[in-house]
């Protein structure tokens, strides 16, 4: 469907900014294309915009006549997004735009994730070059690379390439709730040397696979319990050690900031038959486990037709299945001052065999300091028990709620007029730049908020139509009442 997914949608001028965006591709840490395109619009509506060393880009757009004075707002998203699709999906990230499409009250994306996150901030921001239906004061437009796998850009900004006092993230994925502060995070990596075996005759290779999960974002769905692929496979094969089983290559997950979704491991089996059995019987149990988190959970045992020369050996073998099993994910602990805010939580996310190296990728978040660096050193830990080469992230800082906020009040107020609620005030137990740029830059004032979007990081991915009407119309209100503020 395509450009026929926005027509009639409103604000127009936020949606075909949006529609843009989803046809330029924009891999974390590959966002050269998205940076042109924003070049070329601060070029073609004739306002300037100045690029750092990192590619962060800044577009200033000038006040409503009569405004100059007006303090200056910040409005900050990200340009990169997480490029994940179904099994089957065929789509290069790298060269391919995506193919949205409406279903109801709904925006989405065939097979892959949208980009919504954060593509619809991005959007938002770029319509103020167009819109002139309310009053503003000066605006900065701080778009950031690579947000997802790193954070870099944030990490790379310098003293004085933003001005403004004020910052609007627009990161947040809840309609009617604005966030006043963000876990931080570290990633945990483990690097193996495989030990080989050639002793595979008499062995048959197949492909045990584990799909069907939902996955999600490591952060906002955490909570929820969903089956890790990585977990489900490590499982199936301790069940399988009865059965006599080699293992000759092994793959999941794909981001280091989503639930794995899919896993799968080249397994060499003497008895088909009883492996066979062991799969349909586990997979059973599996079901009903997570039936309520992941109803479309499948563990399949399919016979491969290529040969396979070597395996790992049993040791090694035995050592990883181990330490998949014995590494912790998940929920770590609660929040003991916000109900409902996980405060500490670890994500077994990737699982690679790359010649004779086998990798394991883990990420960490905690709103406190001390836990976070705790569960990454528990992580650490297994891994070094187990012999393996451990190297750690420099990670990045949780925000600090500020409730005195003054542009927490100031939203806060506007919201309840206009949609005659109480918006609601939380912290996200996820990475929002909000914590950095605060190191950054000291004393700035910050709130982030956004409409709702569902199943970010996967490819359920999906935003919702009304929501991004709402936002839009709270983003233009709090503009004009800075504007009022000379």
């Amino acid at each position: 469907m395509s450009k026929e997914a926005i027509e009639g949608l409103k604000p127009e001028a936020l949606w075909q900014r949006f529609y843009e965006i989803t046809q330029i591709p924009r891999p974390s840490k590959k966002e050269e294309k998205i940076r042109e395109y924003l070049k070329n619009l601060a070029s073609q509506f004739k306002v300037p915009s100045k690029e750092d060393e990192v590619g962060n880009i800044v577009i200033n757009i000038a006040a409503t006549p009569g405004y100059e004075s007006s303090p200056t707002v910040v409005l900050q998203g990200h340009v990169d997004m997480v490029c994940e699709k179904n099994k089957g999906t065929e789509h290069d990230f790298d060269n391919d735009p995506l193919k949205i499409k409406r279903e109801g009250d709904w925006i989405t994306a065939e097979g892959t994730t949208l980009g919504s996150d954060n593509g619809i901030g991005v959007a938002s921001g770029l319509a103020l070059l167009t819109d002139k239906s309310f009053a503003h004061g000066p605006i900065e437009l701080l778009f950031t690379i690579d947000e997802e796998t790193g954070m870099t850009g944030v990490e790379n900004l310098k003293p004085g390439f933003i001005t403004g006092k004020t910052l609007l993230n627009l990161d947040s994925e809840e309609d009617g709730a604005f966030y006043v502060g963000c876990a931080g995070g570290q990633d945990t990596q483990a690097d193996y040397k495989i030990e080989f075996t050639s002793e595979v005759a008499g062995y048959t290779p197949f492909t045990l696979m584990i799909s069907g999960l939902k996955g999600g974002h490591s952060g906002m769905e955490i909570i929820l319990g969903r089956c890790n692929a990585i977990k489900a496979l490590a499982r199936t094969l301790k069940k399988l050690e009865a059965t006599d089983l080699l293992i000759s290559n092994i793959e999941g997950g794909s981001k280091r900031n989503a639930i794995p979704r899919e896993a799968e491991a080249t397994v060499l089996l003497k008895s088909a038959k009883d492996a066979e059995k062991i799969v349909k019987d586990f997979e059973a149990k599996l079901q009903q486990e997570f039936k309520t988190t992941d109803p479309g959970l499948k563990i399949t045992l399919s016979q491969k037709s290529e040969s396979v020369s070597k395996a790992f050996s049993k040791a090694f073998q035995n050592k990883l299945v181990n330490v998949l099993l014995g590494l912790p994910h998940g929920v770590i602990a609660m929040s003991p001052d916000i109900p409902g805010l996980v405060e500490t939580s670890t994500n077994l996310a990737t699982l690679n065999t790359n010649n004779d190296t086998l990798t394991i990728g883990t990420s960490q978040r905690s709103s406190v300091e001390s836990a976070k660096k705790y569960i990454a050193e528990s992580v650490a830990s297994v891994f070094e028990l187990s012999g393996a080469k451990v190297s750690q992230g420099d990670g990045y800082p949780g925000w600090k709620p500020n409730l005195d906020s003054e542009v927490l009040k100031v939203a806060s107020k506007l919201f309840e007029n206009l949609f005659n609620k109480k918006p609601e005030v939380k912290a996200i137990h996820a990475g929002l730049e909000c914590g950095i740029l605060g190191n950054k830059y000291p004393g700035l004032d910050m709130i982030s908020f956004g409409p709702t979007i569902e199943g970010a990081h996967s490819p359920d991915e999906r935003v919702n139509i009304p929501a991004v009407e709402r936002f839009y119309k709270l983003l233009s209100a709090i503009l004009t009442d800075f504007a009022n503020r000379k």
